[in-house]
């Protein structure tokens, strides 16, 4: 395995406002994980994903690839931050991307112009005057976010380290899926992209959200 970008995705939760596993949800010829790794792929090394919920399905489709590093958090009920703390944990480089499992648009270009402004702060994508994800976090923050009290959430302890936002051309960074509605219109903007090339997705040229 090389030493390029790592990126810790997140896909533990129990997908309440969906009513339904959102991560093994259709997605074109695919899943809305499967997306969201292959995309991810498309610019990092190593994907870190971070298991909870019906982990058991995830390590089993996952588990042979050799990119992916399985992270299970057992105290996944505790909340999103005790998954970030949990994939954390197993980065090793100079740089992190901290991404979602249900963001199933969002193209390798976006990972690739975040990775060129990597520095000394945290730098998230932004469109459309908000931000968005995926975060690239540099490795000071690691220690920042490890010893976090458990009831922190990621954005505070980011403005409070510096961050600096990045304009792109995607409002994919947006599109996170939680509910039904939203499941359905990013469904059909996916369609209406896949009807003007089948590759949109994996071979691009090169409100605030939670990060």
């Amino acid at each position: 395995m090389n030493n390029g970008p790592e990126c810790v995705m997140l896909a533990a939760g129990l997908s309440s406002r969906m009513g339904a596993w959102k991560m093994m949800l259709p997605w074109g010829d695919t899943t809305i994980l499967d997306s969201a790794i292959e995309n991810a792929l498309g610019f990092c090394s190593r994907i870190i994903l971070v298991t909870g919920h019906r982990a058991a399905e995830l390590h089993v489709r996952y588990g042979e690839h050799q990119q992916i590093t399985l992270a299970y958090n057992a105290g996944y009920l505790n909340g999103m931050f005790s998954s970030v703390v949990c994939g954390v944990m197993q980065t090793r480089g100079d740089h992190f991307f901290l991404a979602l499992g249900d963001m199933p648009a969002v193209t390798p270009a976006v990972y690739a112009k975040l990775w060129a402004q990597r520095g000394e702060f945290c730098i998230v994508p932004e469109y459309n005057s908000y931000r968005g994800h995926p975060a690239l976090l540099p490795a000071a923050m690691r220690r920042t976010i490890l010893a976090a009290p458990g009831e922190t959430t990621l954005k505070p302890l980011m403005q409070r380290f510096g961050r600096v936002s990045v304009p792109v051309d995607e409002q994919a960074i947006h599109e996170d899926i939680d509910t039904p509605a939203q499941y359905h219109e990013c469904c059909q903007v996916c369609d209406l992209k896949n009807r003007v090339t089948k590759s949109h997705f994996l071979h691009p040229e090169t409100p605030d959200h939670i990060f």
